[in-house]
Order: C-alpha cells, then sequence, then structure tokens
C-alpha cells in the first residue's frame, strides 16, 4: 500500500536511455523526418476569417492551460503542431479557434503526458464539448510529430556543458521553445533550427564560464550548427530572432504589470505583493536573463 501511494504522487517517467542520445542515427533520423509535419502559410490563404492576432491569443491561452494543469513540457509546443497542421487544410471560424486549441492539447497530452488532460477539465476552460475525432481524421493520424523538444537532449549531449548546469539550461530552452510555439513566424521553421536556437540563446544567455567567452560564443554557435546540419548564418539568425521574442514578451509582461499596479493602487491603495504580480507572461519567461 505504501508502493502504490507513493507511486501515485510521482510522475511516472521512463529515464533517458544513453545509447538512444549518443546514437547519431537517432539524430539522423529525426532530422530526416521533422519536415514532413511542418504547416504551410495559411493566413489569406486557407483561413479567411483568423488573422496572426487570434492565433497569438489561442497559444497564450493554451499555454497558460498547460502551466496550470502541470502537463508535461512536450505537451504545449506539439499541440500547437497539431493546431498549425489543422489550420493549414481546414477552413475554420474564429469562433471555433479556441475549441481547436483545447482538442489539440487533448490529444497532445494523450501521446506525452504521463497524466493526461481530461476532456471534463478542459470543457471547464472552453464552456464547449470537445470533439477530437474531426482533429484526428484531418491529421490523417498522424500524432508522432517531431517538435524542437526532441532535439534537447540530442544536442545537450554534444556539447562540452557542465553537468551541475544542464538542468538549468534544459528549463531555459523549454521556455525559449515555448516562447516560438506561440509566434506564428516559428511555426515554418524546422523543429531542429528552433531547438539548436534556443539552446544557443540558453547558453549565451546564462554566460555559463565567463572565462572562457569563446566557447560559448560563434565556436559553439557553429558546434551547434554541425549537430543539426544547419547553416551557421541560418542558425545566427534564428537565435537572434528568439532573443527578440523573449525581450517582447518580457517587455509586454512589465507593461501589464504596471497596469495592473496602476489599477489596484487606484482601486484599493494597498493589496498584497501577490495580486500586483500578475501577469500573462509566463513565470518561466520572467525567469530568463539575458
Amino acid at each position: 500500500m505504501e508502493l502504490l501511494c507513493l507511486e501515485l504522487d510521482t510522475n511516472i517517467r521512463a529515464k533517458p536511455d544513453p545509447n538512444l542520445l549518443c546514437d547519431d542515427r537517432v539524430l539522423h533520423s529525426l532530422l530526416t523526418i521533422e519536415e514532413r509535419f511542418l504547416p504551410t502559410y495559411y493566413f489569406k490563404g486557407v483561413q479567411k476569417d483568423i488573422q496572426p492576432f487570434m492565433r497569438r491569443m489561442v497559444a497564450t491561452w493554451m499555454l497558460e492551460v498547460c502551466e496550470e494543469q502541470k502537463c508535461e513540457e512536450e505537451v504545449f509546443p506539439l499541440a500547437m503542431n497539431y493546431l498549425d497542421r489543422f489550420l493549414a487544410m481546414v477552413p475554420t471560424k474564429k469562433c471555433n479557434l479556441q475549441l481547436l486549441g483545447a482538442v489539440c492539447m487533448f490529444l497532445a497530452s494523450k501521446l506525452k503526458d504521463t497524466r493526461p488532460l481530461t476532456a471534463e477539465k478542459l470543457c471547464i476552460y472552453t464552456d464547449n464539448s470537445i470533439r477530437p475525432t474531426r482533429t484526428l481524421g484531418k491529421l490523417k493520424w498522424n500524432l508522432a510529430a517531431v517538435t524542437p523538444n526532441d532535439f534537447i537532449e540530442y544536442i545537450l549531449r554534444r556539447l562540452p556543458l557542465p553537468e551541475d548546469k544542464l538542468a538549468l539550461i534544459r528549463k531555459h530552452v523549454q521556455t525559449f521553445i515555448a516562447l516560438c510555439a506561440t509566434d506564428f513566424t516559428f511555426a515554418l521553421h524546422p523543429p531542429s533550427m528552433i531547438a539548436t536556437g534556443s539552446v544557443g540563446a540558453a547558453i549565451c544567455g546564462l554566460q555559463l564560464n565567463s572565462s572562457n567567452q569563446s566557447q560559448w560564443g560563434d565556436s559553439v554557435t557553429v558546434l551547434l550548427a554541425k549537430i543539426t546540419n544547419t547553416e551557421v548564418d541560418v542558425l545566427k539568425a534564428c537565435q537572434e530572432q528568439i532573443e527578440r521574442v523573449l525581450m517582447s514578451s518580457l517587455r509586454e509582461g512589465r507593461q501589464q504589470q504596471q497596469q495592473q499596479q496602476q489599477q489596484t493602487q487606484r482601486g484599493s491603495g494597498g493589496k498584497g505583493l501577490e495580486e500586483l504580480d500578475q501577469s500573462s507572461t509566463p513565470t518561466d519567461v520572467r525567469d530568463v536573463n539575458l
């Protein structure tokens, strides 16, 4: 009985297999098939009623739901992949966009989470019924899509990084990837490029070894480009774009926090610090420094 209780309180997750992570054939296979799951540009073409800002709004909402429900890090990027691929094929009304986002989270959670989201929980967020069969058919049941998260461990294992910093680097990389998923600009990029750019941005931002800047400067960019077979200039541009998205998100978060502080001061004049700290910017983003 004691063992059963312990198992219920612990996330059941397989440990990384070093044999697979160090096998170049697995990484090569991911690089070979990743473009099969890329969406096409669907604004102005397929979608007449949905605009880019609407996608960003529903993506932000999906990220907040995943964080509140403590989903695995892989769930949100995979759900956004489903959403983009569906929108690239099926004209959708804007009133159904949130429902589609909920269905995509439901499916991604079933595939990637140790404790999947239930339809009942998602109904609370959407006030709509959830019918995943239509989405599955349009995606042709190709649910095992390659996402940037699939490349994280393969990249980190091939870099000369200190073991005690890997967890921090991984957290920052996952935050960058989640940010990229909310911006359609990155939806058309290969997942390996987003993952590599996120790793580069995380390493440069953390400045792990200030006494050896060359290791974390151009040399690490060259090494990252070699690992994923990416051009150095393209990778640098992707990394800079990721850093700009981060700075933009942080600015928006600060502006919203200031607005909330002003509203609180006008309303009651002295509410707790917890209410002043509310922001639509994810907490993980505010923990990232560049």
